[in-house]
């Protein structure tokens, strides 16, 4: 018996094929091709490659469809908060964007290392035409800061002189956009500029790597306003700064006071009782000058600080609370003021809070017992927020000046300097001492000469150390002109027999027992003969006369190592020193493999390192 097709297409008794087994994949309804294209495992490639095939899969990856949308928002997720949720835009215009500058901001990156490698980095000083470059493909800054987290979060032991540049440019923007911010803030009236917003921005430039923001603070503010606010209630469940919905606690504006003084008793009561001694907030007796103090995200971190951070923080939450404090510039102790009367003026209508003592009240005369000696009624004056910020930034700046002179406390003392000058633009000391810390670093000569230049026209009596750094930095400038071929060392040179190990190889120090890798050599001691008297280096078998090493040791030091108090390490691990980047492109777990920079310079070094510790690890 014959067979025929049914009209709804199904397959007839003679197995002629139906009208459904005929349909081709662009037969399928657009939602469905645009749910096929979305599959994780297809790339953009994959998608330019299906447009081109035909119309109707052009007409689905449209710039504005969900397959481009798709395809940006996994390729890059961190952008996502950039975008408004369903928002509809060119997709396919913002991924070739991206992916532009994503190349372009490589390129600038693996740039870098060859001028920056023999001299002291300086981003903003060689950033300039390259990242003109960018900025004139008209994207949004934040293309670029996503491209160097993207390198930044790469395989960890891999790409590590990208990832050291990328670092030092993500530093450079990140504190080019807080200064703006800063800039803003300082514009405001003082009864706009709060003192929490400004410390901060004092935590985000001197940390732009971290991330911080006023929103997280202040959230972290209320979480102990609300632990305020509950023990509040069970002292006073009518108290004023608990009036709002049930289960909700009423924050005070920086405008609105509570006017009751033993309202305000109570309130202070409360917040000494939460913050001291159920969260254990408390001053850093022991380790005043550490920098963390300083900071307010690090204050909050960790439960303790230096008298003005303490002293925001706690402002910051009397005010929550209706309770208005003001900032008193003490010397040498950072204090808050609380007014007894109303309208008070003189010194004595004042309680003067000591937020570093445990919330401890003070009169006029028992502040004068916390510095030892007298002072004037000045010094009682409450400040504004500028001075707050000045007062805060010269800690720092104090901090850097103590430093131990590694590249720590160098980057402390010049993003001090940055804010300093940026809210107190004209002060010659402190541009002095910019300018000198420049010229002491080698860095952006050019900057200094800008310095000096403003430094002459704010003081003419500064022209003697004016002159002598204005004549040296030009020589700089000009020494620079005349490019200097890098000294090359192979170690089958005659003189250089004796040197026994080779860049990258992970060492430890026999006698002070530190962990180190190597990153140049010398055949002899090159140090001066005080350096070798100091370091009493004719004590050792060899004194002088043997191959010494540069090493980047564990602790972010760099020493200068005598070849017989180093060996190799029998379990090579990672060197957490911030300049490796600088020096190798790879840990391969047992040693750092050398990049191109430092190649160069000791061509031979590689076949050795692996030698080194082919045999050293054969002995063992």
């Amino acid at each position: 018996m014959a067979s025929s097709v049914s009209a709804d297409g199904y397959l007839g008794l003679n197995g002629a094929i139906s009208e459904s087994q005929t349909k081709k994949l662009t037969d399928l309804p657009a939602e469905l091709l645009e749910h096929i294209l979305c599959f994780p495992l297809l790339s953009h490639d994959d998608i330019c490659n299906a447009s081109c095939t035909c119309k109707r899969l052009r007409d689905v990856c449209h710039g504005r469809g969900k397959v481009w949308g798709h395809q940006y928002r996994l390729r890059w997720p961190r952008l996502q908060k950039y975008y408004r949720h369903n928002e509809c835009c060119d997709w396919l215009r913002e991924y070739r964007t991206r992916h532009t500058v994503g190349l372009q901001i490589r390129l600038t990156v693996e740039s870098i290392s060859k001028r920056f490698f023999t001299e002291v980095p300086c981003v903003g000083q060689v950033l300039g035409d390259s990242f003109a470059e960018i900025q004139s493909l008209g994207a949004p800054e934040h293309f670029c800061e996503d491209e160097l987290l993207f390198i930044l979060n790469s395989d960890k032991w891999k790409s590590l002189t990208l990832k050291y540049y990328a670092k030092k440019i993500l530093y450079f923007l990140r504190q080019q956009n807080i200064l703006r911010s800063l800039k803003l803030f300082l514009e405001q009236s003082p009864v706009q500029q709060s003192a929490l917003e400004g410390a901060v921005l004092v935590d985000q430039y001197c940390n732009p790597l971290a991330e911080i923001t006023v929103a997280s603070i202040s959230d972290q503010l209320e979480e102990i306003t609300d632990k305020v606010q509950k023990m509040l209630r069970i002292k006073n469940p009518s108290h004023p700064s608990l009036r709002g919905a049930p289960g909700r606690f009423l924050f005070f504006s920086p405008s609105m006071h509570l006017n009751d003084l033993e309202l305000q008793r109570q309130a202070v009561c409360v917040l000494n009782c939460v913050l001291y001694e159920q969260l254990q907030y408390k001053g850093n007796e022991l380790d005043y000058y550490n920098p963390l103090n300083s900071y307010i995200h690090q204050v909050i971190q960790r439960h303790t600080g230096i008298p003005i951070s303490l002293s925001v923080l706690y402002m910051m939450l009397a005010r929550r609370l209706g309770v208005q404090l003001e900032p008193v510039n003490f010397p040498n102790h950072f204090l808050l003021r609380w007014c007894q009367k109303p309208n008070g003026e003189d010194i004595y209508d004042f309680v003067y809070i000591d937020a570093f003592g445990k919330g401890k009240q003070l009169t006029a005369k028992e502040c004068e017992y916390l510095i030892g000696h007298q002072v004037t009624a000045d010094y009682y004056s409450a400040i504004s927020t500028t001075e707050v910020l000045l007062r805060m930034v010269g800690n720092l700046l104090n901090i850097g000046k103590r430093g131990e002179g590694n590249e720590k406390s160098y980057q402390l003392l010049r993003d001090s300097l940055d804010l300093y000058l940026t809210i107190n633009p004209d002060n010659v000391q402190y541009l002095l001492l910019q300018a000198r810390l420049y010229f002491h670093l080698g860095i952006w000569p050019e900057k200094v000469l800008d310095i000096l230049q403003h430094i002459q026209a704010l003081d003419p009596s500064q022209h003697g150390a004016v002159g002598y750094l204005v004549q040296h930095t030009l020589e700089h400038i000009q020494h620079k002109k005349q490019p200097v071929q890098p000294e090359v060392k192979r170690r089958s040179a005659a003189e250089h027999v004796d040197v026994r190990y080779a860049a990258g190889l992970v060492m430890k120090h026999k006698r002070s027992g530190y962990n180190c890798v190597i990153y140049g050599w010398d055949p002899k001691c090159t140090m001066s003969q005080e350096w070798i008297s100091t370091m009493r280096v004719n004590q050792l078998s060899s004194g002088a006369d043997q191959p010494f090493y540069n090493v980047l040791v564990q602790d972010g030091t760099c020493r200068y190592a005598a070849q017989e108090n180093l060996e190799p390490h029998e379990d090579p691990l990672e060197i957490g020193h911030p300049e490796v980047g600088r020096y190798f492109s790879e840990f391969s777990n047992t040693h750092y493999v050398a990049n191109e920079e430092l190649e160069t310079r000791y061509p031979e070094d590689m076949s050795e390192t692996l030698l080194a510790w082919t045999k050293n690890n054969y002995d063992n």
